[in-house]
């Protein structure tokens, strides 16, 4: 793992770091793969219960793809006529954003600064997104003559409704914390000085949690956002079967009787 991206696995968390607050996170090459590899790590290791994404420094969760390295990209591309510098949505953003959304355990997204382009598309990935009261987010795509990548033109518009995304994407600006918490882009806001101890506090509860119950919860919100109410409801009886038949649930139900707290084993 490059020391761009920060990987650290404890009591059934993970916690990916982006690493590099001097480009306020910027996405250059390294990082991209660096990144890409910590989320689907994490996303397949059946002793990771629940990932937290977050950033270092407090000016920048991420902004985006490194433009710095994107000029030198596409000079090059020029000169050789391969066009291959965009294929970093395919090779990299696809890839992180698919184990981010697609993860059978919950993702924290810990926002403590500006998050743009597909530093704010990482964030929407994310099942919830904590937010530093000094947090910013900014679509940035039309600003720099690009369409959306990192999934947020699917994202965006089932997070703030599809007049609100259409008015942000064409519109690029820097809307603030509060903003986005009237949005519904945050889930909740905290001081800055208390996002660390309030996300992994959150995050370590959901590392504690039914692992599978929260798997199922995350395929079925997808699953009814894309098909008819029947359609829906077959997957729901699909998805309470396979949670009904986990051992957290038999452990849960003989606790809610012992009138005690459950200690979930994630299976």
């Amino acid at each position: 793992m490059a020391d761009t991206v920060l990987y650290e696995v404890s009591d059934g968390l993970a916690t990916i770091t982006l690493n590099r607050p001097e480009a306020m996170n910027a996405l250059n090459v390294a990082t991209k793969v660096a990144l890409r590899d910590a989320v689907e790590s994490a996303a397949a290791d059946g002793a990771v219960r629940a990932i937290l994404l977050t950033a270092a420094g407090d000016r920048a969760f991420c902004v985006g793809q490194d433009l710095k390295e994107h000029i030198g990209l596409l000079a090059a591309d020029r000169e050789t006529g391969s066009g291959q510098t965009m294929s970093t949505v395919r090779e990299h953003y696809n890839p992180i954003v698919r184990a981010l959304a697609g993860a059978a355990k919950p993702v924290v997204a810990a926002v403590n600064g500006v998050a743009a382009g597909a530093g704010f598309g990482f964030a929407l990935a994310a099942d919830y997104r904590i937010v530093a009261d000094t947090a910013a987010f900014n679509t940035s795509f039309a600003g720099v003559a690009l369409t959306a990548d990192s999934g947020m033109s699917w994202t965006l518009p089932r997070v703030v409704g599809p007049g609100r995304a259409a008015d942000l994407m064409l519109f690029p600006r820097t809307i603030g914390a509060q903003d986005a918490y009237e949005l519904g882009i945050a889930n909740r806001l905290v001081p800055a000085t208390e996002l660390r101890a309030e996300a992994e506090k959150v995050a370590r509860s959901l590392a504690e949690g039914p692992t599978v119950a929260y798997a199922a919860l995350k395929e079925a919100m997808a699953y009814g956002l894309n098909h008819s109410l029947e359609e829906t409801l077959e997957k729901e009886d699909e998805l309470q079967t396979r949670a009904g038949q986990s051992e957290d649930h038999s452990i849960a139900v003989q606790a809610f009787v012992n009138k005690e707290k459950p200690k979930y084993l994630g299976r």
